[in-house]
């Protein structure tokens, strides 16, 4: 049974942050969706819906004790290998992935949930080999781990997300104690074996994508549109921007595809310029530590991992999604957290939050 007197422990200003950025992102949804229907608000209803929806299933999660979760963990792993298998076979295709499943009154994307579960089976296993990852063989299994999940979504084909994966790992390795020059070694190692074998199973799509990221002009009119836009988007806004709701050119005329999801930072940076991405980043900034200081409360290793997976899933999203629209990173398809148009990532990143808000919750027993 929940005790009341948990909600002393609660963070609200972790709460407070993410429902900032969130309510951020609709006032940018509406600018980037307003001329996409007859009714300019039919997007940002949909997403506050999804808002209020994540918000009680975070709440609900709070309400559990997280150390349950440790418990039932072999049950979630192969649980999340059985869904992420199922959209092989009963999957929605849409632009050439197949990434979602139809539940009829929703697209269920198992690969954004999956990073969610990682992160707690992760924090499991390497919980239980605290002190023990200079055995080379705990090291490595820790990589398998993740490495089953990882190629179900990579198949669909999802590379952003498998590549998710990969941060989690790193970051969760280190924090659990893994030496620095390991970690170098195996992502040097890793990249000059992994890429000749990762390019011979990219799509063509996938292919071009890292090509015209070195030079967009090389096809300024196909694959290297969508990258040319956003960097003039952004640059167009200058310090202050054009105005959300007025003179954002790129934007109002429909110029930048996936304006509303993968490319949101483009139509903020047009409105708002360089001063409203800062205040993103700031609020992002501010998220991240608020993270970090839980996990340095937490009362148990598996608290503290998971936090810290947490955190290394948000700064890889946020650093690849505003690197990706600023033409510094290759179009990965990753959401912006809590910005960008879309329920299940809203509803993933909540259920992230919720964790963390959990593990904080009960850093410490209440005596009295």
């Amino acid at each position: 049974m929940f005790d009341r007197r948990l909600w002393r422990n609660f963070d609200y200003p972790l709460l407070i942050i993410v429902l900032l950025i969130s309510a951020y992102g609709l006032l940018v949804i509406s600018s980037a969706t307003q001329n996409y229907s007859e009714d300019p608000l039919f997007y940002v209803r949909k997403q506050a819906v999804w808002i209020l929806i994540s918000l009680a299933a975070m709440f609900v999660l709070v309400c559990i004790d997280y150390s349950n979760f440790s418990r039932l963990s072999r049950y979630l792993y192969f649980g999340n290998l059985g869904l992420l298998t199922l959209v092989m076979f009963i999957g929605k295709e849409t632009a050439g992935s197949q990434r979602w499943i139809d539940l009829k009154f929703f697209d269920l994307q198992p690969s954004e949930f999956a990073k969610l579960v990682i992160i707690i089976t992760l924090a499991r296993y390497l919980e239980s080999k605290e002190g023990e990852l200079d055995n080379p063989v705990n090291y490595i299994l820790a990589f398998f781990h993740i490495a089953l999940p990882m190629f179900l979504i990579f198949k669909q084909p999802d590379l952003g997300t498998s590549l998710v994966f990969l941060a989690v790992l790193f970051g969760m390795l280190f924090m659990a104690g893994a030496k620095i020059k390991h970690l170098l070694t195996t992502i040097v190692l890793g990249t000059a074996a992994g890429f000749p074998l990762l390019w011979m199973n990219l799509k063509d799509y996938q292919k071009m994508r890292l090509i015209i990221f070195t030079n967009p002009e090389m096809d300024p009119l196909h694959h290297g549109y969508q990258l040319i836009q956003s960097v003039i988007a952004i640059g167009s806004g200058k310090e202050w921007g054009k105005g959300l709701f007025a003179e954002s050119t790129q934007n109002m005329l429909n110029f930048l595809p996936a304006q509303h999801t993968d490319f949101i930072f483009s139509v903020l940076g047009e409105g708002l310029g360089f001063v409203g991405g800062i205040v993103l980043l700031l609020l992002y900034l501010f998220l991240i530590y608020r993270i970090l200081k839980v996990s340095m409360a937490a009362k148990d290793t598996f608290g503290f991992l998971i936090c810290t997976g947490v955190a290394s899933m948000f700064i890889f999203q946020i650093m690849v999604n505003i690197g990706m629209t600023m033409s510094i990173m290759p179009v990965t398809g990753l959401p912006l957290p809590f910005m960008s148009y879309g329920g299940s990532s809203l509803l993933v990143n909540m259920l992230a939050v919720g964790l963390v808000i959990n593990i904080g919750l009960r850093r410490h027993k209440i005596m009295f």
